[in-house]
């Protein structure tokens, strides 16, 4: 099996979930906008200095959030050929 290239900053990838426990202290309106965002594309801003992907999204009602996960909850976004 290929291995998947990790995504650069800038780039889009797919939030395929949260550690355990990620949710636990948050607001009740933060939950549910990171929650809502697993399975979705999310741009990739950086890595921090642990190695974790800082990822920035902004909800409809134009509040941003950034949150940090270990890199192995993102994949790259495949892209279409042809």
């Amino acid at each position: 099996m290929a291995q998947l290239k990790k995504p650069k900053p800038g780039e889009k990838v797919v939030l395929i979930g949260l550690p355990p426990k990620f949710l636990e202290d948050l607001p009740a309106k933060d939950k549910r906008a990171i929650s809502k965002r697993v399975g979705t594309q999310i741009k990739l801003k950086a890595y921090d200095e642990l190695g974790r992907a800082e990822l920035e999204f902004r909800e409809a009602k134009g509040i941003y959030h950034v949150i940090w996960v270990a890199p192995s909850f993102v994949r790259p976004v495949k892209r279409r050929v042809g």
